[in-house]
């Protein structure tokens, strides 16, 4: 998704550094573009069914949160830096040239194949 990012709904697509496949396609993906959405997240939720993306955003905390979380930190062309698994309660230190914050279940992007390298697309709905 290129332009400027709004809150709102999309696809989310994840492409591997090793062969390039998608091992992740198709998955529902929140953008939480505003101020007010990016503040509110995933606090005060029992799960979620795909993905949130925090735009921008260099770190997250998960005090609130009433269950784990992965965090993917992605530069500006969208390739993950990091991968960490939150639990409720924590404050994570910003990434340097993180612009960006894919939050999921937690277990839920290693299944996605989001790792270090692998670059994510955003299609908005």
């Amino acid at each position: 998704m290129g332009g400027r990012w709004r809150d709102g709904t999309g696809v989310l697509a994840v492409r591997t550094p090793a062969d390039g496949a998608g091992a992740g396609a198709g998955i529902p993906v929140e953008i939480a573009a505003s101020y007010r959405a990016r503040t509110r997240g995933l606090l005060g939720r029992d799960g979620i069914a795909g993905a949130m993306l925090l735009v921008p955003a260099a770190s997250v905390h998960t005090f609130g949160m009433r269950f784990a979380i992965d965090v993917a930190y992605l530069d500006r062309e969208l390739r993950v830096l990091a991968v960490r698994t939150m639990r409720p309660g924590r404050l994570g230190l910003p990434r340097p040239r993180a612009r960006y914050v894919l939050e999921a279940a937690a277990g839920a992007l290693a299944g996605w194949g989001v790792a270090e390298g692998a670059r994510v697309g955003v299609t908005a709905d």
